[in-house]
């Protein structure tokens, strides 16, 4: 009797990388029997969010080699191969049937680890253009499962198989049609309203985005007066609500048609209120975008590692799906954003096309296929 699938997943740091991670695991363990250890380092997420969802995590020292000081990359170097061999010990105590790299600090080492030892591994690249750690292995894994067709060529025997979102997302109703009635619904939830009501969800991701929570509040007013009806929920980060909604206070917008706030929960429902959603371009926030079916104005954060997000962005704005605006200092900024997003909110047929551009990018069974690419690896 062959032994329960083993599958040692590696990588982390950021939400991007931690959660879809996670979600790859839930699935080898529900639907495949499958044991899955992590392996990360200690600066990253994965430290709280693994645990915490029922997984065993292990830690290794690895540090970054992009955009840091010339010490931070000499150090790095100098612990790559400490880092290579911890992984190498794991392996061969673990005796993983396949490794799963995410990107991120720990995915690089594990990977070569696994590579050393003729254990198969699989990629999994959400960004369109890889991050260090997946360009470096690209050419050596054994397959890959990655988000955009053009991100095929960095990889052997990739397939697209999309992002893991949450089935909430999916279920959201479509952009209703320019004459319709405003219906949408998640679940059973329904929300309506007249189709002139718009609503503009600004959404900065967990740590917010200083671009919007600076331009936004100088805007709001003239947007509000633009657009006859739209509300605006506004989500700043963590210590930011305070100052940003003093900001739109001071603005002499209407404040009955503006909310301000540092964290919002039950994201699938936001996204579903959501006419318009002004929001970077990180791999997770474009696969919502995708399975929600929800029109963007896509500001990539043009700090980003290997310029991801401007890349992610650009393959929507090439489709329709979404469009494109470069972050530039907060006077052009503002300007540019009143036009964009006043222009797109009074023209129901231009969101309800973007609407059904979008919901064609998404990947309703990316987990489900990853899981099954993981066990043919394995030869299970």
């Amino acid at each position: 009797m062959r032994q329960a699938l083993r599958v040692l997943i590696a990588g982390g740091g950021t939400g991007g990388h931690v959660i879809p991670a996670l979600a790859i695991a839930r699935e080898l363990r529900d639907a495949h029997e499958a044991e899955v250890r992590f392996v990360g380092t200690a600066r990253g997420l994965e430290t709280r969010l693994v645990p915490e969802a029922g997984f065993p995590l292990e830690l290794i020292r690895v540090g970054q080699l992009k955009n840091v000081s010339l010490a931070t990359r000499v150090r790095t170097v100098a612990d790559l191969p400490l880092g290579v061999a911890r992984c190498l010990e794991l392996a061969r105590s673990f005796k993983p049937d396949v490794v799963v790299g995410v990107g991120g600090y720990a995915s690089g080492p594990a990977m070569m680890a696994a590579v050393l030892l003729r254990v198969p591994t699989l990629a999994f690249e959400p960004n369109a253009v890889p991050g260090l750690a997946n360009r470096l292995v690209g050419r050596r894994v054994s397959a890959a499962a990655v988000n955009f067709e053009e991100t095929r060529r960095y990889f052997r025997g990739a397939r697209v198989t999309g992002i893991p979102v949450r089935q909430e997302f999916f279920e959201i109703a479509p952009m209703p049609d320019a004459k319709e009635d405003r219906i949408s619904f998640v679940g059973s939830v329904a929300q309506d309203g007249p189709a002139s009501a718009r609503r503009l969800l600004v959404f900065g991701g967990s740590q917010g985005a200083r671009v919007f929570n600076s331009v936004m509040p100088k805007i709001a007013k003239r947007l509000l007066e633009y657009v006859p009806g739209l509300r605006i929920l506004h989500q700043t980060g963590k210590g930011q609500a305070e100052s940003t909604g003093e900001a739109y206070g001071a603005s002499g917008a209407d404040p009955s048609r503006w909310e301000v706030a540092a964290y919002l929960d039950d994201m699938p429902r936001r996204f579903a209120d959501a006419d318009l959603i002004l929001c970077r371009s990180g791999a997770s926030t474009v696969a919502e975008l995708a399975a929600a079916g929800r029109p963007a104005v896509l500001v990539p954060f043009p700090g980003a590692a290997d310029d991801h997000q401007m890349k992610n962005a650009e393959a929507f704005a090439r489709v329709g799906a979404a469009e494109l605006r470069v972050q530039e200092a907060d006077d052009l900024m503002g300007a540019f954003l009143l036009s964009d997003l006043s222009g797109l909110l009074l023209d129901a047929g231009r969101l309800a096309e973007m609407g059904r551009r979008v919901r064609g990018l998404a990947h309703p069974d990316a987990v489900t296929e990853i899981g099954h690419m993981v066990a043919e690896l394995a030869g299970c």
